[in-house]
Parts: C-alpha cells; structure tokens; sequence
C-alpha cells in the first residue's frame, strides 16, 4: 500500500482542534486549504523553506495553542538548521508533518537532492526533537496521529508518500491580504 498525501491529509484533519495552529506550505498547503478551509491555516507566502521556522515563532507566541506545520521534504532541505532550532527552543506544542516525495512538486517536480538517501527523520531525532516517527503507509500513520498530537513536542513524522488528487494551486488566495487577515483575525479571536 502505498500513501498518498491527500489521503494522510484526511486521516488528519479529524485530530485538528478548532484552536489549532496549522501552518503549510506549497504542496500541501493547496491540498490542506482544499482539504480542510479554516481561519486558523496560516499560509506562508514565498516562504519555501520557512514553514518550519514561522511554526516555531508561532508556537513559542502562542503556547496554549498546538501548532501543526505541514511541511514539504523540498521547504525542510531549504532550512535544514530549523531543526536544532526547533529541538533547542524548548516549545512542548509544536507537530511537524513532513510530506516526503523526494521532489520539488510545485516547481515541476525536480528530484531533490540526494533524493534516494537523505534521511529526514533522522536529522530531526539527531537535532533533538522528543519523538520522530516514520510513516509509509496509511494505516500505520493513521495509527500514529493521536499519540503524536497528545504527545510533548516537539514531534516529528515523515510521511514518505506519493502525490494524492490534484488540487487546484490557488496561488491567488495564499497571496491575499485576506487570507492575512482572516488568520490574524482567527489568531486574536480569544
């Protein structure tokens, strides 16, 4: 069996609270935002490689609130030191979702570098994270998601997984001044 991110996508959006932080980027941002439209999805916009990085300040300004950053593999090797960042910031609310297609996706899904051995997991259990997890197929991520959001992060999971349905790429709405403001607005609601 093989995983499809749209598919783990699903799998995880019965675990998302209403006062959950998801932070996305590329990929899986236009998937998630098709997937599961909400106030609370910040959207980075240009920020590949940054999903990681405006999670932790997300988490670390909001610690009542778990933050879940659905990254790509392509963003994560474009910021690799956000991990030690992460793992060193002492922040217990943050959930790392990394979709693992070994590709830049959305710019025409070039390999990545090193594409058939760099090891994600990995680097996030070397950089210090409380718990890494691997997942290659559904049932098993499926089965991981509720210990790894009741867990203390920060919490990492590879989701080694294929391109699921395409979703449009709204590019549009994640540069909008609105989708700016809905989130803020959704951030300073309590």
């Amino acid at each position: 069996m093989t995983m499809h991110r749209d598919a783990a996508l699903k799998a995880l959006i019965p675990h998302i609270r209403d006062d959950d932080i998801v932070v996305a980027v590329y990929q899986s941002c236009f998937d998630w935002l098709a997937l599961n439209p909400r106030d609370l999805n910040y959207v980075a916009v240009g920020a590949m490689g940054q999903a990681s990085s405006h999670g932790l300040g997300l988490a670390l300004a909001n610690p009542d609130r778990r933050v879940i950053v659905l990254d790509g593999d392509g963003s994560l090797l474009m910021n690799l030191g956000t991990l030690v960042t992460i793992a060193n910031a002492g922040v217990t609310n943050l959930y790392h979702f990394l979709s693992a297609n070994r590709v830049y996706e959305v710019n025409g899904s070039h390999p990545l570098p090193g594409a058939d051995r760099v090891d994600f997991a990995a680097m996030a259990w070397a950089a210090g994270y409380a718990s890494v997890q691997r997942c290659t197929e559904l049932d098993q991520f499926i089965a991981a998601v509720p210990q790894v959001l009741s867990s203390t992060g920060p919490q990492f999971v590879a989701m080694e997984l294929t391109e699921g349905a395409p979703y449009p790429r709204d590019y549009a709405y994640i540069h909008s001044a609105q989708a700016r403001a809905s989130f803020r607005e959704a951030l300073n609601r309590r």
